[in-house]
């Protein structure tokens, strides 16, 4: 039988079948020898026994993260607020750069739209081709964009504390069968105590995570395969780099880059590449005697 983790306790894990029947798995000891992992996101098949089960094979994943401990996520939504906190273009290019690098699809959200207009904001990373909403927890506005973009799939939220998270979240999932009853008990609270990763099924054909610590998620500074790829990371930046003099081109500056002269003349936005020199300046001493084992 073929299911889902939805939760990880303790070396328990809660298989949800496509039946929607819920099973308290353990795993075979093969993945403890084989030094494989499971995660809550992993699609799995088990032998059930009852209303318990064990695992026996793992199916191939899409993506994973290590912090939080994820598999499978098909799109992160991205949330920011249009006053205090001030969107953080870093903080965005950040999760955009890692949903490029793990196969994910990055939406952007600019709450707060009724205290002052977050068209500027959106028209940055419009201009740079990925899909933004406008909108607002207290008058609607925007809602059903969002609720479009959560059908099917596995989908999680990130963002400063203060962006809105859990104003959007009740907004949206008034009714989401958490054990408290309060989607704002579980998900997108400032100071979270939950300390595992869980999957809940919503009325939109899909799940979402509440993952503590997803509001602090950044790419790995150990990932060396991560920084040889930077610049590709930043779709915005292919259609120029392929016009770059030389072909090593690495875009800081060099004589010949087609990205840098893209920067000048408008065509790519000024904070997409100060983000991108930002990262590569974390990066650029990263060498593979330095990863971490």
């Amino acid at each position: 039988m073929e299911g889902l983790i939805i939760k990880a306790i303790s070396g328990f894990y809660y298989v949800e079948t496509e039946n929607k029947q819920l099973f308290e798995c353990k795993a075979r000891g093969r993945f403890k020898n084989n030094k494989q992992s499971l995660l809550v996101g992993d699609r799995v098949e088990i032998m059930p026994d009852g209303d318990k089960g064990v695992i026996n094979a793992v199916k191939r994943r899409k993506n994973d993260l290590d912090r939080p401990p994820v598999a499978n996520i098909d799109k992160l939504f991205i949330v920011s607020s249009s006053v205090v906190p001030s969107p953080s273009t870093l903080l965005i290019d950040r999760m955009t750069a890692l949903c490029a690098y793990k196969n994910i699809k990055p939406i952007i959200v600019f709450n707060k739209n009724d205290l002052e207009d977050v068209t500027p904001w959106c028209n940055i990373y419009k201009n740079a081709g990925f899909k933004t909403i406008a909108c607002s927890a207290v008058s609607g506005e925007g809602m059903e964009e969002i609720i479009s973009e959560l059908q099917g799939g596995i989908s999680a939220f990130t963002g400063n504390s203060g962006a809105g998270k859990s104003s959007l979240l009740n907004k949206i999932f008034p009714k989401l069968a958490l054990g408290t009853g309060d989607v704002s008990e579980k998900l997108g609270r400032g100071r979270h105590t939950t300390r595992h990763t869980e999957l809940f099924p919503h009325s939109y054909n899909g799940y979402v995570a509440d993952t503590p610590g997803f509001s602090s998620l950044e790419a790995d500074k150990d990932d060396l395969t991560f920084k040889e790829n930077l610049s590709s990371l930043f779709p915005d930046f292919e259609d120029f780099a392929a016009f770059c003099r030389f072909s090593d081109c690495k875009h800081i500056g060099e004589k010949g880059c087609a990205v840098c002269s893209a920067v000048e003349e408008g065509k790519i936005e000024e904070t997409r590449y100060k983000s991108y020199i930002t990262m590569y300046e974390e990066l650029k001493d990263v060498k593979a005697w330095n990863i971490k084992k």
